[in-house]
């Protein structure tokens, strides 16, 4: 359907989009935190991510206002830009909890949650580098594996919640863990919303 020899700029706007989310999340994932101050650092650079996303999110929106063809429904760009941007929101509240409770001891399950956050996010922007060249049918096995990611934090909540009613006795502490989980399987949905996005936009025009 597509001509695959320019790239369209709105196609690479939904690139860079994916990038901030895929870097945000990568630092995330890759910061250590041992005290508290650890927990400050991260939530002012995480701020900093999602600073940046709703500054390219906006200047879609721009491009979009301002353009009168575009190369897909400008509805599911800019659905797309948004379930993107949510993940990136969602883990900056996440960190943000995290200093709100001056909370620094990371468990194994929240480990886990964001090694598959962090892995969804890499074929996230797999699939918007795709994109750009058009090939959107190519776009699916990036979808399918960022579901598999989502599944794969399923199993963790429901492990990680049972563990944690039989284990803690400690009632504050366990309100405080079950947000947390909580909240990163939220994050993992978000995923889950970009790879159902991505294959309506297949449907649609591949």
């Amino acid at each position: 359907m597509f001509s695959s020899k320019k790239q369209d700029p709105f196609f690479t706007a939904l690139h860079q989009i994916a990038l901030n989310v895929q870097a945000g999340t990568h630092y995330a994932n890759d910061f250590r935190i041992d005290t508290v101050a650890d927990l400050k650092e991260i939530t002012v650079r995480m701020k900093e991510y999602e600073t940046a996303g709703d500054k390219l999110i906006h200047q879609l929106i721009v491009m979009l206002n301002k353009s009168f063809m575009t190369p897909i429904e400008r509805e599911d760009m800019l659905a797309l830009a948004i379930r993107m941007d949510d993940i990136l929101d969602g883990v900056e509240g996440c960190i943000a909890h995290f200093e709100m409770f001056s909370f620094i001891e990371i468990d194994q399950p929240m480990r886990d949650f964001l090694k598959y956050i962090t892995k969804a996010t890499d074929e996230i922007v797999k699939a918007m580098e795709l994109l750009t060249k058009r090939n959107l049918v190519g776009m699916r096995q990036h979808a399918i594996l960022i579901k598999d990611y989502e599944r794969e934090c399923d199993e963790i909540q429901r492990s990680s919640i049972k563990q944690l009613f039989l284990n803690e006795k400690d009632p504050i502490r366990l309100i405080k863990l079950k947000d947390l989980y909580e909240q990163f399987e939220e994050i993992a949905d978000y995923c889950q919303n970009v790879a159902n996005t991505i294959e309506t936009i297949i449907m649609r025009n591949a």
